[in-house]
């Protein structure tokens, strides 16, 4: 029977075969670039597999994420950058590092210590690269020095809102209760609704059904990148309301799409039933059937 060493072995070279001469021509054609979608589409859906607690479809999403992992090394291996070898390595002293608790004499009995001290592991390790760094980058040492350093902005946009904020908040920079973000929750809505003020007539209504955008009120350029910093900001304290709560952001919503998108496709249902489809419907037969969905979705 194989060891784990042996299957990943196994699994690597697979990997190396598909990319050497006479392998898979799709595989050979691809770069760092062209495989990126593909890793965030394989990220999803491990998170799609956990909320559906489909532990069997996990297993093969997990396959399917460690594939980038090993599809990246392999590129970076013909480059002369780095190998599997290195990933594996970097890996381990990261953990053990990061892990003194367990690997060394530090002490942290609770989750909330490990965190403290890893963060500041973190910031110790920052300090570390920066100062092996190239004195050629020193023009760059106020942007490295901050907090916020090693956000990605490539990342959601709900995540990176929960990161930046999360890192704030170990600077002391958050509020003192949650009453305070309910209270910026207000400002920020109120401040949205003073722009809405200089809307134009009739004001803002729904798109309607049809052609998107048809009939849409026409809307001045700076009124709309001022209308969409304000969403941002409410958008910015919803985060922080839900990382106060130690609630994943992007979670919640995507359960409240699904939840959405559930109730919805109920209410499509019913209406097929009497031959029709939800643009042939009535708001009011909408709004009830909406009604009935939520009560379905209780009793079952």
């Amino acid at each position: 029977m194989s060891t784990t060493g042996e299957r990943f072995e196994r699994a690597v070279a697979i990997m190396e075969r598909l990319r050497a001469p006479g392998g898979c021509p799709w595989d050979r054609e691809q770069t760092f670039d062209s495989i990126k979608p593909y890793t965030l589409e394989e990220a999803y859906e491990v998170i799609e597999a956990i909320d559906n607690r489909d532990w069997p479809e996990l297993a093969g999403e997990l396959g399917d994420l460690l594939l980038q992992v090993l599809f990246y090394a392999e590129m970076a291996k013909e480059q002369s950058s780095f190998s599997i070898d290195d990933v594996l390595d970097r890996l381990s002293t990261k953990l053990i590092n990061r892990h003194p608790h367990v690997f060394g004499d530090v002490k942290a009995d609770t989750s909330a210590e490990v965190k403290r001290n890893w963060e500041a592991l973190k910031v110790e390790e920052r300090k570390k690269r920066e100062a092996e760094g190239n004195a050629a980058e020193a023009t760059k040492k106020d942007k490295k020095d901050s907090i916020l350093a090693g956000v990605s902005s490539a990342m959601p946009s709900l995540l990176e809102a929960y990161k930046l904020s999360s890192r704030a908040a170990q600077a002391g920079f958050d509020w003192p209760n949650i009453e305070g973000l309910f209270d910026k929750l207000k400002e920020e809505t109120d401040e949205l609704r003073e722009q809405l003020n200089q809307f134009p007539p009739p004001g803002p209504r729904p798109q309607g059904r049809g052609m998107a955008g048809s009939g849409r009120t026409p809307v001045p350029e700076s009124l709309q990148a001022r209308l969409e910093d304000e969403v941002g900001d409410l958008f910015f304290v919803l985060v922080n309301i839900a990382r106060y709560l130690s609630l994943d952001p992007e979670s919640a919503l995507r359960k409240t799409n699904r939840k959405f998108k559930r109730r919805f496709q109920w209410m499509e249902a019913r209406l097929r039933e009497s031959g029709r489809a939800a643009d042939q419907a009535t708001m009011e037969e909408l709004e009830s059937l909406w009604q009935q969905a939520k009560v379905e979705e209780k009793s079952a």
